[in-house]
């Protein structure tokens, strides 16, 4: 098995979101906030900007609370684009020859046409990355285990899961989304994605490639990924979650970009504390905030993990809806540009998880 290498470039700005100790591994409060500042930007001279995200319901099975997440699949429901129809069907499609998913590109469209200045609709895919031999070392030793000891370690005597790589089975996932996507494209002339956001961690750039690379794309919207620090796993003690160095990363993939300011070694993991729900989100925050703030496209792709999407789902005031290995979940968004300085925001706090000497019998 090759072990943790990754990939790619430099682009655009990055949020400061980097310690200098692990005894506390988070920003300090004024940090944080001016961070977020910057990100949002101040314009129109000395008045302050915030976004406010927030999600569209009534579009797909995936925010309808009567759709069971268990054993959902998003590659047998066309993404779970609900048939419908929409305020955009008089002009764009009166005699419905247009797929369910033009019809729907043209809603999106005519949302964002008529709204103001200040608002704007975007559709996110999400997509968790296939299965890594960390999911199925938790599989094989159960959670309980898996928790307290084995995530600790750096392996096992037949397989290593520091930043771990995707399986076989992950591989075969990814390709199979990727099938799902050329069907897509042809038969249902579905909306690609503009740009493609990326976790630093080795199994979400292993799924994004099998997945997008070799797809027949317009050429205005070609797979190029950007390589996002802050769209990681839950930082912090499990070794899965701790990422390849930067020039490990080029090595892989050295036509991909990686934002400015990513350090050459993970600064961000802890041997001893683990981010909690509140701060995964304060972070999932910051990052959504920084592409949605900088990027003018409409339809986004971001290949990260399964608590990494929990925590975006739950900024967005998204249900929540639990996602398996290799699946994905379009969500409908409203971003809006609000004046005014940033409620108070109070430093989330990490926590010492309970830890095993020894595998638990």
């Amino acid at each position: 098995m090759v072990k943790g290498r990754k990939s790619v470039k430099s682009i655009n700005r990055r949020v400061s979101y980097e310690k200098k100790t692990c005894l506390i591994p988070l920003l300090g409060i004024s940090t944080f906030l001016f961070a977020l500042f910057v990100i949002m930007g101040v314009s129109r001279g000395q008045v302050q900007e915030h976004l406010e995200l927030s999600t569209v319901t009534g579009y797909f099975q995936q925010d309808d609370p009567s759709t069971e997440s268990n054993d959902y699949d998003f590659k047998k429901n066309s993404f779970g684009l609900i048939n419908r129809m929409y305020d955009s069907d008089v002009d764009f499609d009166p005699d419905r020859k247009k797929t369910q998913w033009q019809r729907f590109e043209a809603e999106i469209n005519r949302l964002n046409n008529q709204s103001q200045a200040n608002t704007h609709y975007k559709l996110l895919y999400l997509g968790r990355h296939g299965e890594g031999y960390h999911n199925l070392a938790e599989s094989f030793y159960g959670t309980k285990a898996w928790d307290c000891y084995w995530s600790l370690q750096k392996g096992n005597e037949t397989t290593t899961w520091v930043d771990a790589e995707l399986t076989p089975l992950g591989i075969s996932q990814a390709q199979a989304a990727q099938k799902f996507w050329a069907n897509m494209i042809e038969s249902e002339i579905i909306p690609v994605p503009q740009v493609y956001y990326v976790s630093p961690l080795l199994r979400c750039q292993q799924t994004a490639w099998n997945t997008f690379f070799g797809l027949n794309l317009p050429s205005e919207r070609p797979f190029k990924p950007v390589i996002k620090e802050l769209l990681r796993e839950c930082i912090g003690v499990h070794t899965c979650d701790m990422r390849s160095s930067k020039t490990q990363i080029q090595k892989r993939y050295p036509d991909w970009i990686i934002e400015d300011g990513f350090t050459e070694n993970d600064e961000l993991w802890s041997p001893t504390l683990r981010e909690s729900d509140e701060a995964m989100d304060q972070r999932t925050k910051l990052i959504l905030d920084e592409i949605l703030a900088d990027d003018e496209h409409t339809f986004i792709s971001i290949s990260s993990h399964s608590g990494q999407i929990a925590s975006a789902l739950r900024v967005l005031g998204h249900r929540e809806f639990q996602l398996g290995t290799g699946q994905a979940i379009p969500v409908l968004i409203k971003v809006d540009r609000v004046l005014g300085s940033l409620p108070p925001v109070k430093k989330a706090k990490w926590f010492t998880p309970e830890t095993c000497p020894s595998p638990p019998k």
